[in-house]
């Protein structure tokens, strides 16, 4: 392993203990009994943030669940909210129209409420209406897709795309950095959208620290339907492939379905948001799936544990800090059927 590999997976494991020092800080509840499933069995004490408060109303808003990961985003976050009794969650209809998803925040600005954690289906196109919300001394938290206004939320929550990609070409490198002519593939998703191109860029770098780069790349559009026409044009054009990164597990319940039809089993698979059937397909050993790289779908529950905190004044007790971060940013770890059993426990179902 080269040593700029290794310099790469020590810092990995630095980002993953901080990941970890927040998902403590945020986690209000008593301590879980260590032997259910999704944990290290490690959690701290339950300290004063789990004694009821002031209740907290909170309106939250997302796109339409129209795949698992965005499902798993509201699902997640109402289990979340269930937690506390001192939590009044108000759900608005998930929709992909930009001018209803206004509409509901001026609604729930109307309604007075305390907080809303807002998943815009357009970050730029939401950015006044959530900062009409903060200027009515309402508490927005951010998922996801970004405002394009600081003054629209008082705390962001973000995957990391561009990490995703760096993740994916690093676990590739260690598989295939030995082999300088080594055919490495990418179905993307669409090509047009930010995160997409960042993960993208990440994988690239992460390719090149080992002298390798990407030979055939095709882009989908997160659907089955896109993943499958995708996925069968690039087995068309490659006759030979080493390894295929696929950004989303979504997807690729398609590229999987494309990959079959053409009968092809001479590369590996590795995944993109981590899905539990893709995690499944890791544990069973069969499979040309041996990895995937995590998309938090977690990120709008941490939205409602925050919303949680800063209406009622709290802090994240793990850290000195007195106040809330402005920015938290979820780690993308590696799934391989090493640490499956650790992540399957809070995968979503594609």
């Amino acid at each position: 392993m080269s040593a700029k590999i290794r310099r790469r997976l020590a810092t990995t494991l630095g980002l993953a203990a901080s990941v970890a020092l927040l998902a403590g800080c945020t986690s209000n509840e008593p301590a879980a009994p260590q032997d259910q499933g999704g944990g290290n069995g490690n959690a701290a004490p339950a300290g004063e943030n789990d004694e009821p408060g002031d209740t907290v109303t909170i309106g939250f808003s997302a796109p339409a669940a129209d795949h698992g990961w965005m499902g798993a985003i509201t699902s997640a976050a109402q289990a979340e909210a269930e937690q506390y009794e001192d939590v009044e969650l108000r759900v608005a209809e998930g929709t992909n129209d930009v001018n209803l998803q206004i509409s509901q925040v001026e609604q729930f600005i109307n309604d007075g409420v305390d907080a809303i954690v807002l998943l815009p289906f357009d970050g730029a196109a939401l950015t006044e209406v959530a900062t009409e919300a903060m200027e009515a001394g309402i508490t927005v938290v951010n998922v996801d897709r970004e405002f394009s206004s600081p003054f629209a939320a008082r705390t962001t929550i973000l995957g990391d795309n561009y990490g995703m990609g760096v993740s994916a070409g690093t676990y590739i490198c260690e598989r295939l950095g030995d082999n300088p002519d080594a055919v490495v593939a990418e179905i993307a998703g669409i090509d047009n959208l930010p995160l997409t191109q960042d993960r993208s860029r990440g994988f690239a770098d992460a390719l090149a620290d080992c002298g390798l780069e990407v030979s055939n790349r095709v882009a989908a559009d997160f659907t089955v339907q896109g993943g499958e026409a995708a996925a069968a044009n690039l087995l068309q054009a490659a006759p030979q492939i080493d390894a295929i990164w696929n950004h989303d597990d979504d997807q690729g319940v398609g590229v999987m379905a494309a990959i079959e039809n053409a009968g092809r089993d001479e590369f590996f698979v590795v995944g993109g948001a981590g899905s539990a059937n893709v995690m499944r397909e890791i544990q069973s050993g069969d499979s040309v799936v041996e990895a995937t790289v995590v998309y938090p779908a977690t990120q709008a529950a941490d939205g409602i544990k925050l919303a949680r905190l800063l209406v009622q004044g709290k802090a994240m007790t793990d850290l000195v800090e007195v106040e809330v971060p402005r920015t938290i940013q979820l780690y993308a770890p590696v799934v391989t059927a090493e640490n499956v059993d650790q992540y399957i426990g809070t995968a979503f179902e594609s």
